[in-house]
């Protein structure tokens, strides 16, 4: 679950801070790209060397770093966590996230988070029980923060009660357990097709188009993070995915038809973005066609249909959804291909819409399901295009 997940851990002064060494070896034998903040005070409890061994990634103290020189970006930590995880988190500390108080690295990376924030206090009993300490507890929670509980135990203080860290397991136990719930494809095999295909005229030459392959692969990597086993079959593209997911490579419209119907069967959603060739050369020549003075003429023969043939297949416990882009007519052809093709969703781009169609990072899509209903979505960045239409398939499962 942790597998390629991008954490930071905030440290705070607490004797529980030496736990974090415990638990940054945890998520970092779990998988997990961890990176570490530590408050002033928790450097008094741990050292940042401590951690940047485990953590195999330098720590950060303060905002800028008089002997290097080196200033930490808060926003761009906030952006690069996939679980922003508080622990310990002090009274002092969640005071300050409480009511915006924005003093050290950690609450400004706090404030810039996009993701979901956890915490696990550590204190002692008489300040755990506070009101105000309760109050501000709420106040986290009212954002949606998650809180982890701290437990019943021997305190720093010699008392024994509710104020004691949760173990470093049980916090990778709790996460799991969350990111799992969040999960709502978890156990679903997903196909995706992206990018381009060649048809080869000679060994130089091919025939071929402008896609990118970012749609494609913007949709994998969101499947993935949905929680699904997810194969991409791509043409010839320098797209790469950011998440962990089993690729296959091909050139032509007859490998990707090959490797679609290889992986077809067993998949419970199948997203067809590729923009495959419709015709490709009869015959193929086997040496660099020469220049010369006349004019040279290729005859072409129509490719396989890859979505119409596994839309012939289809079973009612698979989804198949397709893509259409077109040029003019733009709704009527897309409804025809959506009946035509036995698909339960088609993804309609317009080359006359500015901002969609190939090699742009943006795309403007209109969504059509089996009864036709129409649903227009404003130009968005390609990754949360692929976010509507994974929401367009949950809506298709129920979930």
């Amino acid at each position: 679950m942790l597998k390629n997940k991008n954490i930071i851990l905030g440290v705070c002064g607490s004797i529980a801070a030496y736990k974090a060494a415990v638990l940054v070896r945890l998520f970092v034998k779990a998988g997990a790209n961890v990176k570490v903040i530590l408050t002033t005070d928790a450097a008094n409890f741990i050292t940042p060397l401590t951690l940047a061994t485990l953590s195999k990634n330098p720590v950060y103290t303060q905002y800028f770093e008089e002997e290097t020189g080196v200033w930490s970006n808060h926003v761009e930590l906030g952006l690069w966590a996939d679980y922003l995880i508080i622990a310990p988190a002090s009274a002092n500390t969640i005071a300050k996230m409480a009511n915006g108080l924005c003093d050290n690295l950690l609450s400004a990376v706090y404030l810039s988070a996009k993701c979901p924030v956890l915490f696990a206090p550590a204190m002692d009993l008489d300040m755990w029980k506070h009101q105000s300490t309760q109050q501000n507890i709420s106040q986290l929670k009212s954002f949606n923060n998650i809180l982890i509980a701290p437990n019943n135990g021997e305190l720093a203080s010699g008392l024994f009660g509710e104020g004691r860290m949760a173990e470093p397991e049980e916090i990778i136990t709790f996460i799991t357990a969350l990111i799992k719930k969040d999960l709502p494809l978890l156990g679903k095999k997903v196909l995706v097709t992206a990018g381009p295909t060649y048809e080869a005229i000679d060994p130089v030459r091919f025939i071929g188009n402008h896609s990118s392959g970012k749609m494609g692969f913007a949709i994998a990597d969101q499947f993935v993070k949905l929680g699904a086993e997810v194969t991409l079959i791509s043409g010839p593209t320098a797209e790469k995915s950011t998440q962990q997911l089993h690729r296959i490579d091909v050139q032509s419209a007859s490998e990707m038809l090959q490797a679609c119907e290889q992986q077809f069967a067993t998949s419970d959603i199948t997203i067809m973005s590729a923009a495959v060739a419709d015709y490709t050369p009869v015959d193929v020549a086997t040496q660099k066609i020469k220049k010369n003075n006349g004019e040279l003429t290729i005859a072409l023969q129509k490719t396989t249909d890859i979505l119409a043939q596994l839309g012939s297949k289809k079973t009612a416990k698979q989804l198949l959804i397709g893509f259409a882009l077109e040029t003019e007519h733009e709704e009527e052809h897309a409804k025809a291909k959506l009946v035509k093709k036995n698909l339960d969703l088609i993804v309609l781009n317009s080359l006359n819409d500015k901002g969609a169609g190939f090699k742009t990072n943006t795309n403007k899509i209109t969504i059509f399901n089996k009864d036709f209903v129409k649903k227009e979505f404003e130009v968005k960045s390609k990754t949360e295009v692929a976010v509507d239409i994974s929401k367009e398939i949950l809506m298709l499962l129920g979930k």
